[in-house]
């Protein structure tokens, strides 16, 4: 049987999430929905990265078997799925690809703001607090070369390692506008909310450097947070040439 990638991109602010749930509002619900409806049967989608309730992607991916697909699927999805929910491209793939195995990266950008924007609510964090920039850039260079994560992920994460390779950690600053992306091979529950947070934490002179650094050193979470608002999936890597095989 062909199949096929979904490319979607959504605001996660009404959804529980990406992950299809019981008696909740999720993408992939709302997509398996749309597609039921177009072609008259049920097709059953495997996700690329679980994004939590509220966040938004600007890139993310289903895969999915079809043996028909309608010659206007993404038009007609489109026109199906609430207007915060949009499918950039349907891609035909080999039988065993796999769009969450196959990724070998992602990258994450968390948004805030400093000045009151109603036009920046609901899609980044306010946050109207003076922050030492250089600290946090310094911090953001320790996230870059640290591989045990433990600390930066929530306490019900039921994985085999805390190891993660970030290739990529920096601040952005601009005006009243400011964000932190983070590129790394894999990512645990939590871990860019909570590393975001830390860094903050590191800004408003709330916790030194050292302190943040032994963090990654410690059998004990990182007691900060920030919420799921200003979070956004912006890229899913797969390996060079990938779609083109």
């Amino acid at each position: 049987m062909p199949r096929y990638f979904l490319e979607v991109a959504y605001k996660g602010n009404h959804y529980s999430g990406f992950q299809k749930q019981l008696n909740a509002n999720t993408i992939q619900s709302e997509l398996e929905k749309a597609i039921c409806t177009l072609q008259r049967q049920q097709v059953l989608l495997t996700g690329s990265s679980r994004t939590d309730a509220g966040v938004h992607a600007l890139q993310n991916y289903f895969h999915f078997d079809l043996d028909d697909l309608h010659h206007q699927f993404v038009y007609k999805l489109n026109a199906i799925l609430p207007a915060d929910i949009v499918v950039k491209r349907v891609i035909p793939v080999h039988a065993t690809a796999h769009c969450r195995f196959d990724a070998i990266g992602r990258e994450y950008v968390y948004k805030l703001y400093s000045r009151k924007d109603p036009f920046a609510h609901g899609f980044a964090f306010f946050y109207p607090y003076c922050l030492n920039k250089e600290a946090m850039s310094q911090a953001a260079g320790i996230v870059k070369r640290r591989k045990n994560f433990y600390a930066f992920t929530k306490t019900n994460s039921q994985v085999k390692t805390y190891s993660c390779a970030v290739k990529v950690s920096h601040w952005t600053f601009e005006a009243d506008e400011y964000s932190y992306t983070i590129v790394a091979n894999r990512f645990l529950r939590g871990m860019v909310r909570l590393l975001t947070a830390s860094m903050l934490a590191v800004g408003r002179g709330k916790l030194s450097i050292a302190a943040f650094e032994e963090l990654f050193d410690s059998s004990s979470k990182s007691g900060f947070s920030v919420p799921s608002v200003g979070l956004y999936l912006k890229k899913v890597v797969f390996p060079e040439d990938y779609f083109e095989e």
